[in-house]
């Protein structure tokens, strides 16, 4: 077998990373175990169905090189269900000088208001992803 028939046209190659990290939104998960990390990446994906579609960029520790796990296989997973189930518009990594973490757009719900309060109660600082 010859090497040009070895070789097969992939199409168009797309980066792994995304050039643009810039986001709306942050969702630190850095420090926290994993149960709260799967916690409030549930609980930012189930606010933002009912409000209009917006950037989050989503930060997880990097593994510390003593066998410990890192969060980063479980949320890739969980934010996978959730864009197979219509609430992520996008999702891809941060490039690797940003750090460990991913990039997600969010459906939304297009008809929703930008203010989310429901009787003037405001939300606490940093609950608002």
């Amino acid at each position: 077998m010859n090497e040009s028939a070895a070789m097969v046209d992939l199409g168009e190659l797309k980066p792994l990373f995304r050039g643009n990290n810039e986001a709306e939104y942050e969702l630190d998960l850095r420090g926290l175990d994993m149960p709260h990390s799967v916690a409030s990446t549930e609980r930012m994906l189930e606010r933002n169905r009912f409000r209009t579609s917006r950037s989050v960029r989503i930060l997880i520790d990097a593994p510390d090189g003593e066998g410990g796990t890192s969060h980063f296989q479980p949320i890739g997973r969980l934010l996978l269900d959730a864009r197979k189930e219509g609430i992520l518009e996008q999702m891809s990594t941060l490039p690797p000088d940003d750090g460990l973490g991913f990039h997600i757009v969010t459906t939304g719900k297009p008809d929703a208001e930008e203010e989310d309060n429901l009787g003037g109660e405001t939300e606490p600082e940093g609950e608002d992803v």
